[in-house]
């Protein structure tokens, strides 16, 4: 009931507990400005960290069920190993769907390095075939095996070596996010502290004489604690807002996947921003109430 009663204080406020707090002045600046921009970079950060996390998914999701498999060999050779391995393609459980790349898709793969013009007929460049698996996936030892006997200048390339780095960088990218809303919050925890301990400390009069007249501190604390909680819930708000109308100016996804035009929040993800002004309300309660009751024992 005591909890209830408080909490019911602590958001209707008390009109003389709040004199005790300076309406405007500097310590109100400071949290307003320092809830407001803590915000807009948690936007970022939280945009940063789901992005690698899609990023991540996407990358796995892309490289896990494709395999490559390069055929080098002499010239008047690489057509009959091509159909070696395709053969064996066709009998080895696993594989649901293989193809040899054309001239002009393996000249697109190229173009990057070697510009548009790479002349393949006249070029050793060997020949690809694009292998896509089952759910279940194949025998990777197995089939390097049965290539090495049917078609020696065939090399298997099940993108282990590609995937795993991708998604792991992804995976501490979106990691860094997460730390980076950590040290967001303590740092906005610290900024609002010292600006509560000013104001406290700029008070010190009133203080005393509301202990005369038998306020108690936990009645004074409360005051602080409601004025500044609401601080930075509105600091915050409008700092989410502008960081989610700077995401929203951000380019679009392309069809390429990049990862800057995929900065940004999709579908439900738009929600997550929603969550900042609540949550730096209660760091900015814990801090504020800490502040208060230290500060008070320090001149009781």
């Amino acid at each position: 009931m005591n909890r209830l009663s408080g909490l019911l204080q602590l958001i209707t406020g008390d009109a003389q507990a709040d004199r005790v707090v300076p309406p405007t002045g500097f310590t109100a600046r400071l949290t307003l400005f320092a809830s407001a921009a803590m915000a807009f970079l948690t936007v970022f950060a939280l945009a940063l960290s789901l992005a690698t996390g899609r990023l991540a998914e996407n990358w796995s999701s892309a490289l896990a069920h494709s395999s490559t498999i390069r055929v080098s060999a002499p010239e008047g050779q690489v057509e009959a190993q091509v159909l070696a391995v395709m053969d064996v393609l066709e009998t080895t459980p696993g594989i649901a769907d293989a193809r040899v790349l054309t001239d002009d898709e393996q000249r697109r793969l190229l173009e990057p390095w070697f510009g548009p013009d790479l002349p393949l007929d006249t070029l050793p460049v060997p020949r690809l075939i694009e292998v896509t698996e089952t759910a279940e996936g194949y025998d990777a030892a197995g089939l390097r095996a049965r290539l090495a006997g049917e078609a020696p200048g065939a090399v298997l390339d099940d993108h282990t070596r590609w995937r795993e780095p991708l998604v792991r960088a992804a995976d501490r990218l979106r990691m860094l996010g997460l730390v980076s809303i950590l040290l967001i919050a303590a740092t906005t925890a610290v900024m609002i502290t010292l600006a509560a301990s000013a104001a406290l400390a700029a008070n010190a009069q009133v203080i005393r004489v509301l202990r005369l007249v038998g306020a108690r501190d936990a009645y004074i604390a409360r005051a602080f604690v409601r004025r500044y909680t609401l601080r930075a819930l509105t600091g915050a708000a409008v700092g989410t807002a502008l960081g989610m109308v700077a995401i929203l100016l951000l380019p679009k996804a392309d069809a390429t996947g990049t990862f800057l035009t995929g900065l940004g929040f999709q579908g439900p993800g738009w929600l997550w921003p929603l969550t900042i002004p609540p949550l730096a309300a209660v760091v900015a309660f814990a801090a504020t109430r800490r502040a208060a009751f230290a500060t008070l024992r320090e001149r009781s």
